[in-house]
């Protein structure tokens, strides 16, 4: 039986990053799925016993307990990653990584709860929280415009990283609460690109452009 446990809710999009990052590193993990919609059972006591948040995913490795969405990637990258791809060492490098985990765990906030709001009706202002995730996703996508420009056809470095990871999920789930992927040409090249990278997995609401 493989030693990391994964908490997490199929539709949740921090849980669905997890779940990606483990068959990127090639990792076998069991999940416990935790009903968040409409059961609620992040928060009830089973799961604040593991995460006193309330929050998912919940990584269990062993007997060590890591949550919170960066904390969660940032561990697995390090733990899991010998080749040092996902989060590489070199600090200049490093910190470029954590810069756009950080861009993805605090400017697309409203991403995650504008989407959570148009599909379970939770509470928050639409209109608000669309002009919010559009205005992150106009700074990724004037990032990776002047990357392409420079040949270079990811977030941080020559290859994939964890920003890459961190960010993918917020814009290509953005349809779920009515953002064209039209307005964002360099964003929709980069999401084929990561579509195409190796353990890729996709859930419900990730578009296959043609």
């Amino acid at each position: 039986m493989p030693e990391i446990t994964l908490y997490g809710y199929e539709l949740d999009e921090n849980s669905y990053r997890a779940r990606l990052l483990l068959s990127m590193l090639g990792l076998e993990w069991q999940t416990v799925a935790v009903d968040m919609f409409p059961g609620q059972e992040h928060r009830k006591p089973a799961m604040l016993a593991l995460n006193p948040l309330g929050t998912l995913p919940v990584v269990k490795d062993g007997d060590l307990v890591v949550y919170g969405m960066a904390p969660v990637l940032l561990y697995l990258a390090r733990a899991h990653d010998a080749a040092q791809q996902w989060l590489p060492q070199d600090p200049k490098a490093f910190a470029d990584v954590v810069r756009w985990v950080g861009f993805g765990d605090t400017a697309l906030g409203p991403a995650v709860a504008a989407r959570l709001q148009a599909l379970f009706d939770t509470p928050g202002d639409e209109t608000t929280l669309r002009a919010s995730a559009r205005k992150a996703f106009r700074i990724m996508d004037d990032h990776m415009t002047i990357r392409h420009f420079d040949g270079l056809e990811w977030f941080c470095g020559s290859g994939p990283t964890l920003g890459d990871l961190m960010l993918f999920p917020s814009f290509a789930l953005s349809r779920d609460f009515g953002i064209d992927h039209a307005e964002f040409p360099a964003l929709r090249r980069w999401i084929r690109q990561f579509r195409s990278l190796e353990g890729f997995l996709t859930m419900p609401g990730i578009p296959d452009y043609h």
